[in-house]
């Protein structure tokens, strides 16, 4: 899982799916956007983030699957 914080969602995915972006997504071969929230502020985006990442990885899947129970990927429906 990654978990990351952008001013612009649709670029920041197809950087990914395209392996533009170099590091922990390209590594790991993470092209699939199951879950994404929206936030006025990047201070409030930046801190959800922050909190996201100690979250144990049952918490995470969980948020997931009550939000996006086929873990599909979202980026489509966005674009």
């Amino acid at each position: 899982m990654y978990i990351g914080v952008t001013s612009n969602l649709v670029a920041r995915i197809y950087q990914h799916k395209n392996n533009f972006a170099e590091g922990f997504t390209q590594k790991h071969q993470i092209h699939n956007l199951v879950y994404f929230e929206v936030h006025d502020r990047i201070e409030d985006a930046i801190a959800r983030e922050k909190a996201l990442k100690f979250w144990k990885r049952a918490w995470k899947i969980r948020l997931i699957e009550e939000n996006n129970s086929e873990w599909d990927d979202l980026y489509d429906g966005i674009a």
